[in-house]
C-alpha cells in the first residue's frame, strides 16, 4: 500500500525511533526500524548490496541479503510506503520528514558567522541540540559513527546558540543553551566559558563564579586538570586560585 500524497509522515531518531503519519505511531519490527533509521541517516540512494554488508556486517553475504529482503518486507506491512527500492538501490521515502536532518541544518546555520538564525533562536532548536542521536542504539558501529558525528555537531552548535544569544541581550535564553552544553559534555571546557560568559553578561558574578568553581571540581576529579587561562582570566579575581 502507497503512503497518502497528503499524509505527513515523520521519522523521529532524537530521542529515540519513532515513525508517526499523521501525528500516530506507526508499529514496526525492530529490523525494519534499523533498516529506515539507517537509510533516513544516509540521506541518499544506497545500493543493496552495501546496505546489506552495513547492516549485517558479520553475516555471509546471502545471509545479508536475505536479512535485508526480510527488513524490506516487514517494513512494507506498516502499510504506508517508507522506502523506495529498486532491483539495486533503496532510499527512505522522499515524503518522510526526518527530525535530525533538520536538526543538522540548523547547527550548520548557528555556525555559519554569516547567518542572522534569528528565527532558530528558540527552544525547538535548543531541544533538538540537547537530544541524543537513538541514544538506546549502540550494538552496530555504523550507529556508533553516526551517533559521535551528531554529538560533536551539537555541541559546537549548542555553544554558538549560547554565543548569539548572550550577544543579542537574551541571557535567560544563552543560560539554558550554555547548561545544555554543559550536560552534553561536563569536560568540555568551551561550554563552561559559553555559560560563564552568559552569566556575566546578566551580571550575575556569583553564578559566573559557581560555574567555574563546577568546572575546576570536574576537571581536576575526571582528568587531573586546572582550568586553561583564558578560562581563568574570565574571573580576574580566580587567577589566584
Amino acid at each position: 500500500m502507497r503512503t497518502d500524497v497528503t499524509e505527513i509522515v515523520t521519522l523521529r531518531l532524537l530521542k529515540g525511533f519513532t515513525l508517526l503519519v499523521a501525528d500516530d505511531p506507526v508499529a514496526l519490527s525492530f529490523s525494519a526500524q534499523r533498516l529506515l533509521a539507517f537509510l533516513a541517516l544516509q540521506d541518499r540512494p544506497r545500493t543493496r548490496t552495501y546496505v546489506a554488508r552495513t547492516l549485517w556486517p558479520e553475516a555471509t553475504t546471502s545471509r545479508a541479503n536475505a536479512n535485508l529482503r526480510s527488513s524490506l518486507w516487514r517494513a512494507s506491512r506498516s502499510g504506508h510506503q517508507v522506502i523506495d527500492a529498486s532491483v539495486h538501490e533503496m532510499a527512505l521515502a522522499g515524503n518522510i520528514s526526518v527530525d535530525i536532518h533538520d536538526a543538522v541544518t540548523r547547527a550548520h546555520r548557528l555556525l555559519d558567522k554569516s547567518c542572522l538564525c534569528d528565527d532558530i533562536l528558540n527552544r525547538r532548536t535548543r531541544d533538538d541540540l540537547s537530544a541524543d542521536l537513538l541514544p538506546e542504539w549502540s550494538d552496530n558501529e555504523w550507529v556508533l559513527i553516526e551517533q559521535e558525528q551528531y554529538h560533536q555537531l551539537r555541541l559546537y552548535a549548542l555553544e554558538a546558540m549560547a554565543k548569539r544569544l548572550t550577544t543579542a541581550g537574551r541571557h535567560g535564553e544563552a543560560v539554558a543553551a550554555g547548561l545544555a552544553a554543559v550536560r552534553a559534555e561536563p569536560l568540555r571546557e568551551s561550554a563552561h566559558r559559553v555559560l560563564i560568559d552568559a552569566h556575566l553578561a546578566a551580571g550575575n558574578r556569583a553564578a559566573a563564579q559557581h560555574q567555574y568553581e563546577q568546572c575546576r571540581g570536574t576537571l581536576r576529579e575526571e582528568l587531573g586538570l586546572e582550568p586553561s587561562e583564558s578560562l581563568r582570566h574570565l574571573l580576574p579575581h580566580m587567577t589566584a586560585h
